[in-house]
């Protein structure tokens, strides 16, 4: 856009040094600065707008083939649906083709109930019991005073 090149730069700065004058010269440089910025903020937010214009113009044509497609879908489903019910058509009413044969009924079985045979309350391992007995696995916890009794020697021996 402009061809600036860093002796044209200096040359400006000079002039500007010498017009503005070197205690005015830092408050300009600021409001020049932010004015920078926001021309800047300003030029990437139109890219950004112009960005999202095609992006819905490619979306909408995306959205007008998907919509040409469904409606080609719902057509064929809808002439299919057409020569099954001409099919059902040219059937008897009562339930006979015109060569006399009668399909088979199908009728589901009665619904019966049939008890899991599991207690969903105990927790179950999937280590077998016997296997636990065998390699000498403990399968109960004691609590701390039953562990206390089971290992106190007996009383009788005489510790007086």
């Amino acid at each position: 856009m402009f061809d600036l090149e860093i002796s044209k730069l200096a040359v400006i700065g000079a002039v500007a040094l010498v017009v503005i004058g070197p205690e005015k010269m830092p408050r300009v440089a600021r409001t020049i600065g932010t004015l920078v910025g926001k021309a800047q903020r300003y030029v990437s937010d139109v890219k950004a707008e112009v960005n999202r214009a095609m992006d819905m113009e490619d979306l909408k044509k995306m959205k007008e083939t998907m919509d040409n497609a469904m409606t080609d879908v719902q057509q064929s489903v809808l002439n299919a649906t057409t020569k099954l019910n001409e099919g059902v058509a040219s059937l008897d009413m009562a339930g006979q083709a015109e060569d006399g044969y009668q399909p088979y009924q199908w009728t589901p079985p009665p619904p019966s109930y049939q008890h899991p045979g599991k207690n969903w309350r105990i927790k179950r391992s999937a280590t077998p019991q016997w296997y636990k007995s065998r390699q000498g696995v403990r399968t109960r916890a004691l609590s701390g005073a039953a562990r206390v009794a089971r290992f106190r020697p007996p009383s009788g021996m005489g510790n007086n």
